[in-house]
């Protein structure tokens, strides 16, 4: 899990007398619980702690990937429509001609383009992240005054 850049403290494995019938379980933040009383040998404790760690992995990961995913959007939405990247004459010097609607449709092509230049992000999901982030990072223009 370290490896992976999740990190965990000394009490994130916790053996819990617990009332519901159940084997154990992983909340985000607090780590995992192994009910001592519903368990009778050492297989089962070893199943329930691999079962949740898996879900702690998966967790940290998305967590993480999501985060990563949704910076790269948000700077690659600024730095294309900020700095100039899209203004009529460069997308006209890259062979694209449309009138109307350019700027936004080349902010929107470049960033598509840094998302899937990272192999680990699906269009699907950077599509999904910059629609979510869109309104908000393309009508900030700070530091400047407005955008260019």
């Amino acid at each position: 899990m370290q490896k992976a850049g999740c990190s965990f403290g000394d009490n994130f494995i916790k053996a819990v007398h617990c009332d519901k019938l159940i084997s154990g379980g992983y909340v985000r933040g607090e780590g995992i619980i192994v009910c001592s009383n519903h368990m009778n040998i050492q297989d089962e404790v070893n199943q329930v702690v691999i079962h949740e760690l898996i879900h702690a992995y998966d967790d940290c990961r998305t967590w993480i990937g999501l985060i990563v995913l949704i910076m790269l959007v948000v700077r690659s939405i600024r730095a294309a429509h900020l700095s100039g990247d899209c203004h009529y004459k460069r997308e006209l010097l890259r062979g694209y001609v449309k009138m109307r609607g350019h700027e936004q449709e080349c902010v929107r092509r470049r960033v598509m383009k840094s998302v899937t230049a990272n192999p680990y992000c699906s269009e699907a999901a950077g599509r999904d992240a910059m629609e979510a982030v869109w309104d908000v990072c393309y009508n900030d223009s700070k530091p400047f005054d407005r955008a260019p």
